[in-house]
């Protein structure tokens, strides 16, 4: 592995983007070498964030998503401009292989690799594979996954779970106590949490802001009034005003944030979590055994947020609540009922633990590695 020199195309969303990132910066700190090679609307950001990691990266030409008669130009012209980008790309880092981390956007680079002679290997990052990945996996040496695979049948190839790469940061962070996380956001962010009061932890309001940001404050607020416990909010962009306004006058302890670097803590501190289920989130969940009500995105490609909460909720880990029944009131049955009983909450966070894959990227780059070794 420390010889090994790998092509990662990993743009589009942060969800095939942030896992590729950590595969490439595993690698680079155990002496392989690494090149980003991002495609899609959001290239030149994500480039910026894997330069402030020490990550070389790419921007290939924009390529928007190919949907409409409008944007299909756009997206043929962005591919074949990006397969050219990439190609020049590969002949000069002569990568062992190319790993792709699904989504559309990962065409360009895959194309190039294959007319460059590279061998492909992907990965996806969710229970549903994507259907990108379900294109090329006849093209792979591997598809590895995060999550054992719904939809197996319809890819082609060898497919083996090897986990979510997450961040480096979470993963040697994953051990951390509930008191040492609770004790590092009080000192970060000048707060009093208390440790004998039950935590809940919510965030998504990326993606359907109304039901985080509006319908469960409102239920908390009528909760108070029932039971102990104290809030950690992560509001999402540019959101944050609209949350204090929606908690108001509340009583009990919180700490509300736009996001946050330290998700570590947040994790950590949490005996409860109430999120989105994405591919990461679910990860995150199982690496640091915390129970969970997850509401999967509806609008998320082919429902693949709903399988993933099953992986969860299939294993007594999480509660899986439809987006369409998030009311106030059932959200505060729900959550009142699971407050109550925290020796409930440690069980369920200990079967999510056992979901866990940790050192994702490292087992990731070895299988890559052992495929790449002369046979014997």
């Amino acid at each position: 592995m420390p010889e090994l020199t790998l092509a990662i195309t990993c743009g589009g969303t942060g969800g095939h983007f942030y896992p590729g990132l950590s595969v490439a910066r595993v690698l680079q700190k155990r002496g392989g070498r690494a090149l980003l090679l991002l495609s899609g609307t959001n290239a030149a950001r994500q480039k910026s964030i894997a330069a402030s990691f020490g990550v070389p990266a790419v921007a290939l030409p924009r390529m928007p998503s190919p949907r409409g008669i409008g944007t299909l130009f756009e997206f043929g012209c962005g591919a074949l401009g990006g397969y050219h980008a990439a190609r020049r790309e590969l002949r000069t880092l002569r990568p062992q292989a190319l790993l792709g981390m699904g989504s559309f956007t990962s065409l360009p680079a895959i194309l190039a690799a294959r007319r460059s002679g590279i061998p492909v290997f992907l990965h996806d990052g969710n229970a549903r594979v994507g259907k990108a990945n379900r294109f090329f996996s006849r093209h792979a040496k591997l598809l590895a996954t995060a999550f054992p695979t719904c939809n197996a049948e319809k890819c082609r190839g060898e497919l083996l779970v090897t986990g979510m790469p997450l961040r480096p940061e979470l993963e040697q962070a994953a051990g951390i106590t509930r008191a040492e996380a609770i004790a590092g956001l009080n000192r970060e962010f000048g707060v009093e949490l208390d440790t004998a009061i039950p935590t809940l932890l919510i965030f998504g309001g990326s993606q359907g802001a109304s039901i985080f940001n509006e319908t469960v404050p409102k239920a908390l607020r009528k909760l108070q009034e029932k039971t102990e416990f104290q809030v950690l909010h992560l509001a999402g962009p540019k959101k944050l005003a609209e949350v204090r306004d929606a908690y108001g006058d509340v009583v009990f302890p919180s700490l509300l944030l736009e996001s946050s670097e330290k998700m570590e803590l947040f994790l950590g501190a949490a005996d409860l979590v109430f999120s989105r289920s994405g591919g990461s989130t679910v990860a995150e969940l199982a690496r640091f055994g915390k129970a969970s009500v997850l509401i999967p995105y509806p609008y998320a490609a082919e429902n693949h947020q709903y399988d993933n909460a099953r992986v969860l909720a299939g294993h007594g880990a999480a509660e899986l609540l439809p987006n369409a029944e998030c009311t106030p009131e059932r959200i505060e049955r729900l959550l009142a009922g699971l407050l109550a009983e925290p020796e409930r909450l440690k069980q369920r966070g200990a079967l999510a633990a056992e979901l866990a894959r940790p050192a994702a990227a490292e087992r990731l780059l070895a299988e890559i590695a052992t495929r790449l070794s002369p046979q014997p």
